[in-house]
This record gives C-alpha cells, sequence and structure tokens, in this order.
C-alpha cells in the first residue's frame, strides 16, 4: 500500500520534469537570440527622387501614371519646348549674321591695311623728295655770293625745298590717319563668343524640355497631367530608384555586438510571409535623435521611440539590410518586414 509521502513525490515529478524543460527551452532561446538576432520592427526602403523639371513650361505630354514602372531613359513628360526652340533659332540666325558682319568687317581692314601701307610708302617718298631739296638748297645757296648761280635758281630751290616740305607733312597727316581708320573685328569676336554662349543655352534648355528617368524605377505620387504649368524646381512627382532594395531593421544595441558590413540575412515581408529573401548588411547607422528633452535634434538623424518610460531599455539602432535578389511586385516602399541576422555567418566584411 502507497503511503501519502510517496504519492505526493509521484505527482511532484511532472512539474519538475516541465519546470527543467522550460528552463533549458528559455536557455536555448536565449542563445539562439544571441546568435541569430531578430526583430519585426522593420520596413522596406529604397532610394528615392524627388523628379523636377529645370525649365518653365506647360506639360504638353505625361508619358508615365501613376505606380508606372519604368526603366531608364524612357520618356516621363515633355514641357512645350516652342519657346526654347524660338531661341536657339533665334541664336543661330545672330550667330550667321555677325559672322557675315565679320568677314565684311575683315575685308574692309583689310583694304585699310593695304591702303595704310600705300601711304607709308608715299610718306617716305615724300621724306625723300623733301631730303633732296634741302640738300640741293644747302649747295646752292653758299655759290650765290660768288655768283656761280644766281638769285633766281635760289629762289626756286627754296620754293621746292618748302613745297616737298608741305607734301611729307600732308604725307605724314594722311598716314596718321589712315592708320587711325584701321579697326580691327575684335568686338565682334567678342560678341560672337556671347552669342555662342547664348546658344549653348538654348540648346541646353531645349534639351531639359525633355524629362527621361534616370535610372529603372517606379512612378509615385503623380498628381498631375498634360496641360499643367510645371514650375522650374518643383517636384512633379516622385521616383522610387527599384534597382536596389533594402530592408531597414531596428535592433537594440546589446544585439549589434558582432554585426558587420557584409553579415548575411534572411527576411521576410509581412504582405507575404512565406517568401523568404536572402541579403547582408550594407551598413548601420552611427546616430539617432534622442528622446531626451532639452537636447538639440540634430537634422536628418533617425528618430525612433522608446516603448517603456519607467525602465531603462536598450536604444535602438537602424541597421541597413540589402536584399539580393527582391520580388518586385512584392516589395513596396514602406512595407512591414522582419529581419533575422546571422552573424556567426560570412562576418568577412569590414566592421563598420
Amino acid at each position: 500500500m502507497a503511503t501519502p509521502s510517496s504519492g505526493t513525490k509521484k505527482r511532484a515529478w511532472p512539474a519538475i520534469i516541465l519546470v527543467v524543460a522550460t528552463l533549458l527551452l528559455a536557455v536555448f532561446v536565449i542563445r539562439e537570440l544571441d546568435r541569430t538576432p531578430r526583430t519585426d520592427d522593420a520596413y522596406v526602403y529604397a532610394d528615392t527622387i524627388d523628379v523636377v523639371p529645370e525649365v518653365n513650361g506647360r506639360i504638353v505630354e505625361m508619358a508615365v501614371r501613376d505606380n508606372q514602372a519604368v526603366k531608364q531613359g524612357d520618356l516621363l513628360f515633355r514641357i512645350d519646348p516652342r519657346p526654347y526652340q524660338d531661341a536657339l533659332t533665334r541664336g543661330q540666325a545672330s550667330l550667321i549674321a555677325l559672322d557675315r558682319q565679320i568677314e565684311l568687317t575683315q575685308r574692309t581692314v583689310n583694304a585699310q591695311q593695304y591702303n595704310a601701307q600705300s601711304v607709308r610708302a608715299a610718306v617716305e617718298r615724300a621724306r625723300a623728295a623733301a631730303g633732296q631739296a634741302a640738300d640741293t638748297l644747302h649747295r646752292m645757296e653758299p655759290l650765290l655770293s660768288h655768283g656761280y648761280v644766281s638769285a633766281e635758281d635760289v629762289d626756286r630751290a627754296r620754293t621746292a625745298q618748302r613745297a616737298t616740305q608741305a607734301e611729307l607733312s600732308a604725307a605724314q597727316l594722311q598716314a596718321q590717319q589712315a592708320a587711325a581708320a584701321v579697326s580691327g573685328v575684335d568686338a565682334l569676336v567678342a560678341q560672337r563668343a556671347v552669342v555662342m554662349a547664348e546658344i549653348a543655352i538654348a540648346e541646353l534648355n531645349l534639351e531639359y524640355a525633355t524629362v527621361r528617368a534616370p535610372f529603372d524605377g517606379r512612378i509615385v505620387s503623380l498628381k498631375t497631367s498634360t496641360g499643367q504649368f510645371a514650375t522650374a524646381l518643383k517636384p512633379v512627382f516622385t521616383l522610387i530608384d527599384t534597382r536596389h532594395w533594402y530592408v531597414v531593421a531596428n535592433f537594440r544595441e546589446t544585439e549589434l555586438k558582432g554585426i558587420r558590413t557584409g553579415t548575411p540575412a534572411t527576411v521576410y515581408l509581412l504582405s507575404d510571409t512565406g517568401q523568404r529573401f536572402r541579403g547582408s548588411v550594407d551598413s548601420i547607422s552611427y546616430g539617432i535623435a534622442p528622446d531626451e528633452a532639452g537636447l538639440a535634434l540634430p537634422g536628418g538623424l533617425p528618430r525612433i521611440q522608446r516603448t517603456l518610460n519607467w525602465v531603462h531599455v536598450s536604444q535602438r539602432f537602424p541597421v541597413k539590410i540589402r536584399v539580393d535578389s527582391p520580388n518586385p511586385d512584392l516589395f513596396r516602399l514602406g512595407t512591414s518586414a522582419v529581419a533575422v541576422l546571422e552573424p556567426g555567418r560570412g562576418n568577412d566584411g569590414e566592421r563598420h
């Protein structure tokens, strides 16, 4: 016959076994969490740009629709090119007219230079004639007192000397005038450079009137259509860069030990938990905005709210995971995700 104490011991064994199993399971789970930290505080991320026109004008063609996928180089929209085409045509016409003017002016300059050379030659001839007349007068004047020449001969020599001197002065004045009349084409050439710059700006503006996709992406936030007046540097819509998809996962600071750039990761999205995607850590954030009041908040830092206020809670830092082969139909910007890191595998990357 069993005693009450033996019956109590038999009933206690299952409870003891359950407690031990629970403790072992807890130890196993904790070790696994340390080895493969995971979080459901994660979301899908991709780089985005605001698509803005660089010139003003009315949209005459909208080639895309909201949420459409586009390839690099695809036409997004076109702004009325006529004002910029007219500016280009006007600049090209001004260049042609200016080239004609430079050509004609150069011919005139060549003629002026030839005339100036001729006048300089006439000055030399006048100078030679004046020198010869002066020499003749100097030789004849001493001979007058000896009666070798007549006074009339000396007077004619003096008249010839004064005449040649006057011709020399007139030729020199004409040479100065001819030299002053020679004008170059430097001013026109400088004006041509200005026109060329205007043509280049007109060509660039005409190119800007057609907006194309800079990379493979997806259109979002498109809220306009053909006929809308587009203002330069004002966004028309947003373009998501679908070439690279990431999952940004917020891990506790106590879990960051051993996590490096290149650490393997597995992610899945809550929109379809049956699909798993491999990836690796791209980077780990080095700053977040603090919650404490009175502290300055540096612009642009991520802000992650703590869930408990009455105990000290480990801060969380964003870990950016690059997904290797994302499903383009499943990945959407901001989708909730779950990320599991595997620090024990592939930690050959450089510590970030």
